[in-house]
């Protein structure tokens, strides 16, 4: 900004002195110096201002960009649609038409249909793979040295109110120690 040095300031500084004199001094150095304070302010906020409106109209554009790429992408994956639904209501008409007007019945409709099912239709829809079904019974199965181990008595310690519900359920024995 201002290019102001230490012997410039020592100068402003002689001449207010002068001019203003000692008793009005600091009261009117506050005050400018609240005045270059709230100038700084002023300044720093219409930069601040400034930059965000760039920022602003930066996104804007990003914004139309994106949304025009998002607009092609839709059309060029309607297009894709349509021709695809075409094609399939296509293959699907002759395959009808094909295996309507030979007879339903014929060993030779079944064998047109199957070969023309395997050559436009087969690279559309995946054969079928039938699932192993064990695979979930086989994840969920509890194995047998759980279940023995489960139905046993508790083998952790429990609370004293529990062991005499325990043992009021099962009846004194000789094992316990008053026998």
């Amino acid at each position: 900004m201002i290019d102001i040095g230490f012997s410039k300031i020592a100068l402003i500084g002689a001449v207010a002195l002068i001019v203003i004199g000692p008793e009005k001094l600091p009261r009117v150095a506050r005050t400018v110096g609240m005045l270059l304070g709230k100038a700084q302010r002023y300044v720093a906020d219409v930069k601040a201002e400034v930059n965000r409106s760039m920022e602003l109209d930066e996104l804007r554009k990003m914004k139309d960009t994106v949304e025009t790429a998002a607009r092609d992408v839709h059309s060029s994956v309607q297009t894709q649609v349509s021709d695809f639904e075409q094609t399939w209501r296509d293959t699907s008409s002759d395959l009808s038409s094909s295996y309507d007007g030979s007879g339903a019945s014929s060993e030779g409709s079944t064998s047109a249909l199957e070969a023309a099912g395997s050559g436009v239709l087969g690279n559309v829809v995946p054969a079928y793979r039938n699932p192993n079904k064990n695979w979930r019974a086989k994840r969920t199965a509890v194995p047998q040295w759980y279940k023995v181990r489960s139905r046993s008595k508790r083998a952790s310690a429990l609370s004293g109110a529990a062991r005499v519900v325990r043992e009021r359920q099962s009846g004194p024995s000789s094992s316990g120690p008053c026998a």
